[in-house]
Formats: structure tokens, C-alpha cells, sequence
């Protein structure tokens, strides 16, 4: 018999997918970050990839609160996963760029598909969790944008 909130669980778990692959992705750019920006962006990717974990954490036991099962292998991550990885010689701005798609992507996923779900089970613990998100993800679109117009001000 299939979970009643199955459709609701497979966004949830491929949003887990997304978290898994930007958390490894904002680790890479926290350990190769290079150039005059260094210490702030060292930073800031590490503040990332900690609210990154939190909320990895708090997706995944959504999905068991509604009866599902949390993905939990690097091979269903990247199977599942809409975002891609980090490439090998990422330069300051192009970090900034594909960090900004990415969570812009995350924000459009979570609009277009997630609270239309969330609302359609009638799922308010879902709905507050994926609106926490992208208001967390809005924010930082806005900084990263914020630092890449002062950057080519310079």
C-alpha cells in the first residue's frame, strides 16, 4: 500500500538530495577558496554549509514524521539531486554564481512544486518548513548578489 503522502515524500527527499550535494559543494569551496576575499568567503561558506546541515537534518525528519523514509546513500543522493556538483577550478565569482543558481533554484522548486504539495495534503508543519527554507535561501541570494555587484564596482 503506497504512503498517502508519497508525492509529498519524493519532493521532500529530493530536496534532501539537493542539501547532501550544496553541503559537499560549500565544503569544497570553504577548503579552495582563494584570492583577496579569502577570509570572508572562508566564512560565509562555512556558515552555509551549517544551516545547510540543520535544515538537511530537519528534511529528513519530516519525511519520517510522515510515515516515509529519508534517503540516506551518496548514490540516491546524486541519482535524485536536480543541482550539480562543484567543478574543479572554481574561481571566487563563479562560486557565487553557481551558489546563487542553486539556492534560486531551490526557492522555484520549493514555490512551484513543494507548497502546492504541502497545501494538497493539507500539511502545515510541511509548508512552514519548506517557507523557513526559502526565506533562509532569499536571504542569502540576496547577499551573494549584494557582494557580487560591489565586486564589479571594484
Amino acid at each position: 500500500m503506497e504512503n498517502k503522502n508519497q508525492e509529498l515524500i519524493n519532493f521532500l527527499n529530493q530536496q534532501l538530495s539537493n542539501y547532501f550535494v550544496l553541503y559537499v559543494k560549500l565544503h569544497r569551496y570553504h577548503w579552495f577558496v582563494q584570492g583577496r576575499h579569502f577570509f570572508t568567503l572562508h566564512e560565509k561558506f562555512e556558515e552555509m554549509y551549517e544551516m545547510v546541515a540543520s535544515d538537511l537534518d530537519d528534511i529528513a525528519e519530516r519525511v519520517l514524521a510522515i510515515d516515509g523514509k529519508p534517503l540516506a546513500t551518496m548514490e540516491k543522493y546524486l541519482k535524485e539531486t536536480t543541482l550539480t556538483e562543484a567543478n574543479a577550478d572554481d574561481k571566487e565569482n563563479e562560486m557565487i554564481q553557481q551558489l546563487t543558481k542553486d539556492y534560486k533554484q531551490i526557492i522555484d522548486e520549493i514555490q512551484e512544486t513543494g507548497l502546492p504539495l504541502a497545501e494538497k495534503h493539507h500539511d502545515e508543519p510541511t509548508n512552514d518548513l519548506l517557507i523557513s527554507i526559502q526565506g533562509k535561501l532569499e536571504k542569502y541570494v540576496w547577499m551573494l548578489n549584494s557582494y557580487l555587484a560591489y565586486d564589479e564596482q571594484e
